[in-house]
């Protein structure tokens, strides 16, 4: 199963290929997609990305996580999150998330078992 392309970006909107829906946020992994909803763990830019954000992803089978911090990187990632994912074995990057979607289009193209999480706006 290979990691679905992120077809469109733009500030609180993203479109997953092959998926309908569009997101202001959002996880994708290999075979799949859905909105990352931060009420789900309390998420908010500070103290930021949880390790229960991540989880789903991870169970997916992949090999590299990307999470992107927002357009102005407001989004934090605690080095305890990256520790939770080094932990499971698989390699993290963190980037603005402009970056973190080229990121991940690249390496999905390349057939890597990638993952990710993305913040839109700020």
């Amino acid at each position: 199963m290979t990691s679905p392309h992120i077809a469109s970006l733009s500030w609180g909107r993203m479109q997953v290929e092959g998926c309908s829906s569009r997101y202001k946020d959002c996880k994708v992994w290999p075979g799949g997609s859905r909105t990352w909803d931060w009420r789900e763990t309390g998420t908010d830019h500070y103290p930021g990305v949880q390790p229960g954000d991540l989880e789903e992803v991870l169970k997916k089978g992949i090999e590299l996580l990307i999470i992107g911090r927002g357009m102005n990187e407001a989004l934090q990632v605690p080095s305890s999150t990256l520790d939770f994912v080094q932990q499971r074995g698989v390699e993290v990057r963190v980037l603005q998330t402009e970056r973190a979607v080229a990121e991940y289009n690249k390496v999905a193209s390349q057939g890597v078992k990638v993952g990710g999480v993305f913040h839109s706006t700020c």
